[in-house]
């Protein structure tokens, strides 16, 4: 199924990175011919009165949540950016609960075919969004790494897929499928110390799959040498020079455990480039 209509919740601060990370989502999105639609969100939070000395540490370090000054510049970036690529969009915004923010998010992303998610690294707050995005939405999340923005491409002309084997590193495929028959170069990688008959079949399997969607695409592993699998991949796409990452998200299965790894952690933690993921 073509993206048509994708997704853009306006999380970050509005800083630099986070507004240059917003041009290159709605860049994105021209690239796919699709309409894009953003929504930022203020925290209705209550705040107990607290009586504080001005050199009270609790002053300094307290959590700062998005105002409705906040909002507007996000927003106003979005119109921007979406005014300049000449796109279809819509911006607005709301207040809602705290607690309610990641879910009313994932509720907005069951009705695109793709959400963009701008990311921080190592964010907790941004990881709950995303984790609660994949698990209530049904859809797939495109991570766009803050601190990687100067470099990105909106076109995804050198894609890898991070293959385990799973049904969720398979529904992350399908989901891909429109952005993997526009790339250049498709490579299908899995992380393993042996390239044992059963990883070269299924990644084979899944080449001779690929090729009936019009993708050509080469399978190889790449060796973990006792890094963790998340890291391999990072330093795999970084060297290779790929533009976009797809793979499925959280695995419970002791197999994939094992193999796999506390991937997607990694991953959404520190995106090393564009990464689509899909649960």
């Amino acid at each position: 199924m073509p993206i048509k209509d994708v997704f853009l919740p306006l999380v970050g601060q509005p800083c630099g990175p986070a507004l240059a990370a917003i041009e290159k989502c709605v860049a994105v999105a021209a690239d796919l011919g699709a309409r894009i639609t953003a929504l930022a969100l203020e925290e209705d939070i209550f705040v107990r009165p607290k009586v504080m000395l001005p050199d009270d540490p609790d002053v300094a370090g307290a959590p700062s949540a998005l105002g409705a000054s906040d909002t507007q510049r996000l927003l106003n970036a979005f119109t921007g950016a979406a005014s300049r690529a000449g796109l279809r969009a819509q911006g607005r915004s709301d207040k809602v609960p705290e607690d309610q923010f990641a879910s009313i998010l994932a509720e907005h992303a069951r009705f695109s075919d793709l959400t963009l998610l701008p990311v921080r690294p190592h964010d907790s707050r941004t990881e709950h969004v995303i984790e609660t995005i994949l698990f209530e939405s049904g859809r797939p999340l495109l991570l766009c790494p803050e601190q990687h923005v100067d470099a990105l491409r909106p076109e995804f002309e050198n894609v890898m897929i991070a293959w385990d084997h799973s049904a969720r590193a398979a529904r992350a495929i399908g989901d891909a499928l429109p952005i993997l028959q526009a790339a250049t170069s498709v490579r299908v990688v899995t992380v393993a110390d042996d390239k044992s008959d059963a990883i070269a079949q299924s990644g084979n399997a899944l080449v001779h799959h690929l090729r009936e969607h019009g993708v050509c695409a080469a399978f190889e592993t790449a060796k973990g040498n006792g890094s963790s699998s998340g890291k391999v991949l990072g330093s795999w796409a970084n060297s290779n020079g790929i533009d976009a990452i797809v793979m499925g998200a959280y695995h419970h299965s002791r197999l994939n455990e094992i193999v796999w790894g506390g991937v997607t952690k990694t991953v959404i933690g520190q995106p090393p480039c564009w990464v689509m993921i899909s649960h």
